[in-house]
C-alpha cells in the first residue's frame, strides 16, 4: 500500500503544502471536528496531534468521519460542475458565440465563480477560453478550404488584420501556412488521481500525462514537431471515447482498452510500448522481463528509458514494469500514483474472483 512509502509526516507537509499531486492518494482526517479533506483544503490546518489520515474517503466514512464542507472530498479531483459542464458543451457545439458576465447572470450563474473555476483548470479566464474556442474553430474551418476572410468574420472579428495577428500570436503562424500542418486535440480529464492532460490526432490518443508531470511541457513541444501539428484545445472522437473508457477502468469494469493509439517513436522504443500493451491488468512485470520478451536481454537500461518516454499513461501500463527484486522504480506520474494504480488493479482482480466463486 501507498502507506508504505510515505510516512505521516510527509503527508502532513503535503497538507501544509497543498500539494495537489497527493489529491486520491489519501485524505485527512481531523479528530477535533470529525471531518476529513483533501490534501488541498483551504480550510484552516489543524494540529499535527489531531490528524489521522486514510487511503480512502471509504476508510475515513467507516471510522466516523464526515466529508467537508470547503474541499468537498467525495466528489472527483477536478469534477467539473454541472453549470460549467453545460457551458463548455454550449461552447463546443457553437464556438462563434460570445458568452458575457450579463449572459451568465441572467442564467443565475456568478461570473467570478467562473472565472476562477477557468483560471484554476485551464490557467485562463472564461472570455480566453472562448476566444480560444474561436480561434481553434476557426483554424479548423481554414484547413477545410474556407477563405480566411470568412473565417474572421464568422470568429468575430470586425478586421482581416486583426484576425490575422491574433492567430499568429495564438498559433505562431500566419492563418495561410496553418493548411500545411495537422491538428492534435487536447482537453483536461479529471481521475481519482488528479487531473490528467489528454490529446489525440485524427488516428488515435498520442498523449495521456499528470498535469504536474514535469517533463509534460516538453512532451507537448514533442508532439507539436513529431505530428507537424498544431494544439487545439477541444474534443475529437478519440478522446470521447478515451473519456468514457477511462471512466470504465477507474470504475474497475474496463481491464483492456480499445480506443485507437497514435504513439510515434523509434522502432525499439515501439516495440517496448508495443510488449508493455501485453502486461495484463492487476499483474507486474520487470525491467528484465521486458528485456527478455524482447530478445534483448543486456537491453535492461534501454528498455527502462523506452518505457519513460512513453506519453501515453495507463493505456501503455508502463505502471505494471517495476524492479526485479519487487520494488517500485520510477514513474512520470510519481510512485505514489504507480502504487495506488497497482493496488487498484489487484483489488479489482481480487473483488471479480470472488464474485465468481459466490456465483
Amino acid at each position: 500500500m501507498f502507506s508504505d512509502l510515505m510516512s505521516d509526516d510527509e503527508k502532513y507537509q503535503a497538507i501544509l503544502d497543498k500539494n495537489p499531486a497527493f489529491e486520491g492518494i489519501f485524505v485527512t482526517a481531523v479528530k477535533t471536528t470529525g471531518i476529513f479533506c483533501k490534501p488541498t483544503c483551504t480550510a484552516r490546518k489543524p494540529k499535527r496531534e489531531n490528524v489521522e489520515f486514510f487511503a480512502t474517503t471509504n476508510a475515513a466514512l467507516q471510522h466516523g468521519y464526515r466529508p467537508c464542507k470547503v474541499c468537498q472530498p467525495m466528489k472527483l479531483l477536478g469534477e467539473t460542475p454541472v453549470e460549467i459542464q453545460h457551458l463548455l458543451i454550449e461552447i463546443e457545439t457553437n464556438p462563434f458565440q460570445k458568452i458575457k458576465d450579463q449572459h451568465l447572470r441572467e442564467r443565475g450563474i456568478e461570473p467570478h465563480t467562473i472565472r476562477r473555476w477557468f483560471k484554476k483548470n485551464h490557467n485562463m479566464t472564461f472570455q480566453g477560453y472562448q476566444r480560444m474556442m474561436r480561434l481553434g474553430q476557426a483554424f479548423i474551418n481554414i484547413q477545410s478550404g474556407e477563405s480566411v476572410t470568412a473565417s474572421a468574420f464568422e470568429a468575430g472579428f470586425e478586421s482581416l488584420s486583426g484576425f490575422n495577428e491574433r492567430f499568429r500570436a495564438f498559433f505562431e503562424q500566419s492563418p495561410k501556412k496553418s493548411i500545411l500542418t495537422s491538428t492534435i486535440h487536447y482537453q483536461p480529464i479529471a481521475t481519482p488521481l488528479g487531473q490528467m492532460l489528454a490529446g489525440a490526432s485524427a488516428k488515435g490518443v498520442c498523449l495521456l500525462e499528470f498535469i504536474d508531470r514535469k517533463m509534460l511541457e516538453t512532451e507537448l513541444r514533442d508532439i507539436s514537431r513529431l505530428f507537424n501539428a498544431t494544439l487545439l484545445l477541444g474534443k475529437n472522437d478519440h478522446l470521447k471515447r478515451l473519456d468514457e473508457e477511462l471512466a470504465e477502468y477507474f470504475a474497475g469494469t474496463r481491464l483492456t482498452f480499445s480506443v485507437s493509439l497514435d504513439a510515434p517513436g523509434s522502432p525499439f522504443q515501439q516495440s517496448v510500448w508495443a510488449a508493455l500493451q501485453t502486461v495484463s491488468f492487476g499483474t507486474t512485470t520487470s525491467y528484465k522481463c521486458q528485456a527478455e520478451k524482447l530478445q534483448k536481454p543486456n537491453a535492461v537500461r534501454a528498455v527502462a528509458h523506452a518505457n519513460g518516454m512513453n506519453r501515453i499513461s495507463i493505456l501503455i501500463p508502463c505502471h505494471r514494469v517495476i524492479g526485479e527484486n519487487g520494488e517500485l522504480k520510477g514513474y512520470g506520474g510519481g510512485l505514489h500514483r504507480k502504487q495506488w494504480l497497482l493496488d487498484f488493479e489487484q483489488r479489482i482482480i481480487h473483488e471479480q474472483k470472488n464474485e465468481r466463486k459466490q456465483s
